[in-house]
């Protein structure tokens, strides 16, 4: 069996936490904000919708939504985009 390295790539990803605007990022990432399934309550939390070609995925609080190399959206688990993905650093300008 052959073995295989991920190559080098950079994302942009929004956390979705206490920090961020469900609104906000559903608009970036072209998803739409709904009531959690399973905590369907007034200022319970919610989840993007993100329609992807293997058809529509849920962002819930504590995701990723990452943006693919060829601009495609989808959410990721944070214990899988920690365990893949680092920050990298940015120059700051002069």
């Amino acid at each position: 069996m052959q073995k295989y390295r991920k190559l080098p790539v950079e994302i942009e990803a929004v956390h979705l936490n206490n920090d961020t605007t469900p609104a906000k990022v559903a608009y970036w990432c072209g998803g739409r904000v709904a009531p959690h399934p399973e905590k369907n309550y007034t200022g319970g939390p919610m989840v993007i919708e993100i329609d992807t070609l293997e058809g529509t995925m849920r962002a819930e609080p504590g995701d990723w939504i990452i943006k693919g190399v060829k601009g495609e959206f989808y959410p990721c688990r944070d214990d899988i985009f920690r365990a893949t993905y680092e920050p990298v650093a940015t120059e700051e300008a002069p």
